[in-house]
C-alpha cells in the first residue's frame, strides 16, 4: 500500500522539478537585461523579413523595414551578390525619457547570392510605407528567350 503513495510522491516531485526549471528559464530571459549586442545577435539573419521572386526578366525583392528612411538603407551589388544593410537608430527627442522600448535600435546586413547576372544600371529600389522594393533587371544574356518553331 505504501508503494502507491511513493508513486504519487515521485510524480509530484517530477512536476515540481519541471516547474523549477521553467521558472529558471524565464528568470534567465529578462528583457530588461538585454543589451545592444544581444539584440544584434538575436536579429542577425532575421531582419529584415523579405520575399524574393523571379518574374522572368526581373528579380523582385521586397523587404520590411519599419521606421527606416531611404537614408538609413544601403544597397550594394558586387558580382552576383546583393547586400542590403542599414541601421535603425534610437530616436528619443532631447529631454524625453524612455519608459518602454519594444522597437530597439538595430544594425543589420544581409547578403544574397543571385542566380544569374543582372544589369545594375537598369535596376531600381524604392522605399514606401516601410517596404523596400528592389527590382533587379536580368542581363540580356540571362533573360529567357522564345525560340520560334518552324514547320518543314
Amino acid at each position: 500500500m505504501l508503494n502507491r503513495y511513493d508513486d504519487f510522491d515521485r510524480h509530484f516531485a517530477a512536476i515540481d522539478q519541471l516547474r523549477r526549471r521553467m521558472d529558471r528559464l524565464f528568470e534567465d530571459y529578462d528583457p530588461g537585461r538585454v543589451t545592444g549586442r544581444d539584440i544584434e545577435r538575436m536579429w542577425s539573419g532575421r531582419f529584415p523579413r523579405l520575399s524574393f521572386a523571379d518574374t522572368g526578366s526581373n528579380f523582385v525583392l521586397e523587404a520590411e523595414l519599419p521606421g527606416l528612411s531611404e537614408k538609413d538603407v544601403q544597397l550594394q551589388i558586387h558580382q552576383d551578390v546583393l547586400t542590403v544593410s542599414g541601421e535603425r537608430k534610437q530616436d528619443v527627442p532631447q529631454g524625453w525619457f524612455v519608459h518602454r522600448q519594444e522597437r530597439a535600435p538595430v544594425k543589420f546586413s544581409r547578403s544574397f547570392s543571385l542566380p544569374c547576372k543582372i544589369d545594375p544600371e537598369k535596376s531600381t529600389a524604392t522605399l514606401k510605407n516601410g517596404v523596400l522594393t528592389i527590382t533587379l533587371v536580368k542581363a540580356t544574356e540571362a533573360q529567357p528567350r522564345q525560340i520560334a518553331v518552324k514547320a518543314d
